[in-house]
């Protein structure tokens, strides 16, 4: 009897429990419910709107460039421009830098500008006056040249053979040149060997010309 009771009683509190359980709210599952999942098609995938992107980009614009500075009138005046500051050894040695090119170029160079004058003068048939003068001043800068290097490996270069034998051709005509400004007048121009005559000096200027043609490019090819 005893024992009945105590299967009934288990009966009775299993019965209450399990209603209790199905009294209790359900918040997990009302929280889920509440989600919303986008509509699903199966022939044509996500069917829901698409969020508005273009509020988040700004179209871009071309804009025209402007100067960051104006021009002002006289910003290149010779009067506002500082003068070379060429006794500071940092400008001389870092901005301006050093030459590094030899003596013998930089003396090459200085005599090369003195044919090309030399070359004009001839071209132009200038006057024995004008001749001379230029002849002149390339022989003393010749004689400077030569006892710089005649005692040097530099005496042993072409460039300074031809340049050797180009001035003595040079002070050549213009000796013959100057003794014919004296001497013409007493010389007959139809007597054979007349050094005198225009027509022996022309020839003299167009071989001499011809000569320092070619040792001017032999001196431009020094390096």
């Amino acid at each position: 009897m005893c024992m009945k009771r105590f299967i009934a009683l288990s009966l009775i509190l299993s019965i209450t429990l399990s209603s209790a359980s199905f009294a209790l709210p359900k918040i997990g599952k009302e929280k889920k419910s509440k989600e919303v999942f986008p509509e699903m098609s199966d022939s044509k995938g996500y069917v829901g709107t698409l969020p508005n992107l273009e509020e988040h980009f700004k179209q871009f614009q071309e804009e025209e460039a402007k100067p960051l500075f104006e021009y002002q009138d006289g910003f290149n005046s010779p009067d506002d421009i500082k003068p070379t500051p060429r006794d500071n050894p940092s400008f001389v040695n870092i901005i301006l830098k050093k030459d590094k090119s030899s003596d013998y170029v930089n003396d090459i160079n200085t005599i090369i500008e003195i044919l090309d004058k030399l070359e004009t003068i001839i071209e132009e048939k200038a006057n024995v006056q004008v001749f001379n003068s230029k002849a002149y001043y390339l022989d003393k800068y010749v004689e400077y040249f030569r006892d710089k290097y005649q005692n040097k490996a530099e005496s042993s270069f072409i460039s300074f053979k031809e340049l050797m034998e180009l001035n003595t051709q040079v002070q050549a005509i213009a000796q013959l040149r100057a003794e014919s400004e004296i001497y013409s007048p007493y010389v007959s121009t139809e007597s054979s060997g007349n050094a005198f005559s225009p027509h022996n000096i022309n020839n003299q200027l167009e071989y001499l010309l011809t000569n320092l043609r070619k040792t001017m490019i032999t001196l431009k090819e020094v390096r």
